[in-house]
């Protein structure tokens, strides 16, 4: 599945988890590093908005389906991938980062939330080795090894999963710039990944998400900030529908 914008095309290009599990895991292997974006339809309307935004989005080497609207755009246009959310994804990586004896790093909101986001992965995945958090806002905390605030700092740490839990644009820039700065290293970008693992957001509960409500719930938690993004997001869907069934007859 793919999206158009201007002369740029955003791909889809791991189906389902287990693809994205197989090239993290070859990645880590041959000690090269990626960008990891969970491609949504509030993404859509910023990527068609932004030029900055499609030009780091450009440079993400990995992209999954985040939100069932694009997993049902991809099965309209005949190619139907699986629902991956950001969210979704961290534990799953850090149990092949600590299988494989990969350090992580965390890059979020802020440092109370890393600090518990950290205790809360290390306490379920064991052998997880959280070596740097560091919230942009305020100050750098390295857990266990020291190291300077940039990508370039945490790539002398031997890290090689980096979760950048800011939200669209900004994580999606700064992955691309640590591609640059940190070619080893894998930046995976996860929205609110963290700050659900830390306690600091609730998340939809599983029947909710189940009958993809997840939407609805985050809306009425709150409206003010998220009905005029839902809003962009719906009035997008009508010219998607109609490019997946272009792209199906193609």
């Amino acid at each position: 599945m793919f999206f158009e914008f201007q002369d740029q095309r955003i791909t889809v290009n791991l189906p389902d988890q287990a693809a994205l599990e197989s090239e993290v895991l070859r990645r880590f292997s041959t000690g090269e590093g990626f960008a990891l974006a969970t491609i949504n339809l509030d993404h859509l309307v910023k990527l068609a908005q932004s030029e900055s935004f499609l030009a780091a989005y450009c440079g993400q080497d990995l992209v999954v389906a985040d939100g069932r609207p694009i997993v049902w755009l991809s099965r309209l246009a005949g190619r139907p991938v699986e629902l991956l959310p950001g969210s979704d994804l961290v534990l799953p990586l850090c149990r092949l980062a600590a299988a494989a004896g990969v350090p992580v790093a965390l890059v979020g909101s802020t440092d109370e939330s890393l600090g518990d986001a950290a205790a809360s992965l290390q306490a379920q995945v064991p052998g997880l080795d959280v070596a740097w958090c560091h919230a942009p806002s305020g100050v750098v905390r390295p857990r266990k090894r020291r190291g300077g605030g940039d990508f370039r700092g945490a790539e002398k740490q031997s890290i090689r999963l980096c979760f950048l839990a800011l939200g669209a644009p900004k994580q999606e820039s700064l992955a691309h710039r640590g591609r640059g700065e940190a070619p080893a290293v894998g930046f995976a970008s996860i929205g609110a990944g963290l700050d659900f693992l830390g306690g600091h957001q609730t998340r939809a509960p599983l029947w909710v998400r189940k009958i993809a409500m997840e939407w609805l719930w985050r809306a009425l938690s709150s409206p003010v900030r998220m009905m005029p993004r839902y809003a962009k997001c719906f009035a997008i869907l009508p010219g998607q529908i109609v490019k997946a069934l272009r792209l199906r007859k193609r």
